[in-house]
């Protein structure tokens, strides 16, 4: 496999990065870096991180390249060498990261993604409204890890707070099983980009095929990370296997109409990707008190209760 730390890479622009990626020889990782310096969003360090823990696990053999990049110092305190198992020689004087960023850090149970979200809330620079969907926000993320990827490498996630723009970016990235066989525990899929689009769906999940699945597995998690950054006018990307799912922003004051449908979302599929083992997610997430936590879970419920009641008298009709 190889992999590339471009210059720039934000889920604006993140498919030149990831049409970079070459999947071959998953016994092998070579990391290469861009000599200028790079200024990436969360998901490239978590996908990396993934990668070198997933080829580690194996015994595998991983090497890193241009290693005299001007961006050095940035990756090797956001720790994405300590997953690389690779020392780049470089002694840093570690400044506080509270209120800025959060390192790679690896989730394999629910007390790791507890400690997680208190790490979490002095990165927030917002009300506890505000910050409450942000924490819902990951911990949905990851426990969706937890629950169906089946990653032997657990969940990778880090994130950062840009003051320019007052928005919180967040990656999570994983080795399972990815989305496809996932769902298709339950449910018919031909490829992965159906397989996203099911995923997106509330009410979807491979632990049933029941509408609405069970009460441990309603298969809402994502279709709520997806709602929170369309209303917040933000970016959200999804990739697993061949495909990417990528929402994109709601421009000006354009009204944000929650659809369960991600199809009517705006968004761009592409399906001719190098293939990710597992799934990588995501999302931006503006951190200015535009409404309540409760006002945005009540317009989230709203559409899922919804769709979950019409998809449930569906299957009750009897056609004639």
């Amino acid at each position: 496999m190889r992999i590339n730390i471009p210059n720039s890479a934000f889920l604006g622009n993140i498919e030149p990065f990831i049409r970079s990626f070459d999947p071959g020889k998953p016994d092998e990782l070579a990391v290469t870096f861009n000599q200028k310096w790079s200024s990436v969003h969360p998901i490239v360090l978590s996908m990396t991180a993934a990668l070198g823990m997933s080829v580690r696990s194996r015994n595998g053999k991983i090497s890193c390249h241009d290693t005299t990049a001007k961006s050095m110092p940035y990756l090797c305190r956001m720790k994405l060498f300590d997953y690389l198992d690779f020392n780049p020689g470089i002694e840093l004087d570690e400044h506080e990261s509270s209120g800025r960023f959060i390192p790679l850090t690896n989730i394999r149970n629910s007390d790791d993604l507890s400690r997680f979200i208190e790490e979490l809330v002095p990165l927030l620079h917002t009300s506890k409204n505000q910050a409450d969907s942000i924490k819902y926000t990951i911990s949905e993320l990851v426990r969706n890890v937890l629950e169906h990827a089946e990653s032997q490498v657990g969940a990778l996630v880090c994130a950062q707070f840009f003051k320019k723009t007052n928005r919180i970016s967040i990656g999570v990235a994983d080795a399972g099983i990815g989305i496809r066989q996932s769902i298709a525990f339950s449910h018919v899929v031909k490829d992965d980009g159906e397989a996203i689009k099911l995923a997106l769906i509330p009410g979807v999940t491979g632990k049933t095929a029941t509408p609405g699945g069970t009460e441990e597995n309603a298969g809402a998690g994502l279709f709520f990370i997806k709602s929170i950054a369309k209303v917040n006018r933000n970016f959200f990307v999804i990739y697993s296997g061949k495909s990417m799912y990528k929402l994109l922003k709601t421009q000006g004051e354009a009204r944000t109409t929650l659809y369960p449908d991600p199809t009517r979302d705006k968004h761009s599929l592409r399906e001719d990707l190098p293939s990710w083992q597992g799934t990588a997610v995501g999302v931006d997430i503006s951190t200015s008190e535009d409404q309540s936590f409760e006002q945005l879970l009540s317009k989230i419920r709203q559409a899922y209760s919804i769709d979950i009641k019409a998809r449930r008298n569906l299957k009750k009709a009897r056609f004639i």
